[in-house]
């Protein structure tokens, strides 16, 4: 006759420590994870949005007014949005953690230095918890412009009116001269879709 045995559960104090463990794993699985806005995906909650971004742009009827974000910028320098009042301004948010915002990083550069002092470019900063990392990446990339450090995402919350929100990194917002929010993009952009962008706010 086979015996059998009997299976004993864990010790609370084991059985607490391996459901930890396995939450640990789990998190580790999805915070990277790929998505187009929290909305669409709950996998994208804890990640950025990889592969080709999503645009959208707003008739000058349907647009809405840019929150007065500001802060400090990597360089230890104060930034206002409000200082730049006639000026298209492109705002993009990113992180040096992110794959994605390394991948159109040369794209911002060349679109900045394209279109020169008349659009203002500036950077926002998220979720690096140390700012080296950020001024190792600016640099690496040779980025011409200015980036606000936000590590715990206090400006970007602002913009949740925009559909900006931590969970979408990289995004791009155009602002037309009037400060209001002509187009953005979910995900990675490239230098021709930064200069239509720009264009058609600029435009309008």
């Amino acid at each position: 006759m086979r015996s059998t045995r009997t299976a004993h559960p864990l010790p609370p104090r084991r059985r607490r420590g391996a459901v930890l463990a396995i939450a640990a794993v789990l998190l580790t699985a999805t915070a990277c994870t790929s998505g187009q806005e929290a909305k669409d995906s709950r996998q994208g909650q804890t990640g950025f949005v990889s592969g080709t971004g999503r645009v959208s742009s707003f008739a000058p009827a349907d647009r809405v007014k840019a929150p007065d974000f500001k802060g400090t910028t990597l360089d230890g320098k104060q930034w206002n949005f409000s200082d730049q009042a006639g000026k298209v301004v492109v705002l993009n948010v990113w992180g040096s953690w992110c794959p994605p915002c390394r991948k159109e990083a040369p794209d911002f550069a060349a679109a900045a230095k394209e279109l020169g002092p008349n659009v203002q470019f500036i950077g926002l900063n998220t979720r690096d918890l140390d700012p080296a990392p950020a001024k190792k990446f600016v640099e690496a990339f040779e980025i011409p412009y200015p980036s606000i450090y936000d590590p715990a995402g206090k400006q970007l919350l602002l913009f949740r009116g925009q559909k900006i929100s931590a969970v979408s990194i990289p995004a791009t917002l155009v602002i037309d001269k009037q400060g209001k929010v002509a187009s953005r993009v979910i995900g990675e952009v490239t230098k021709q879709t930064l200069l239509g962008m720009v264009n058609d706010a600029a435009a309008g």
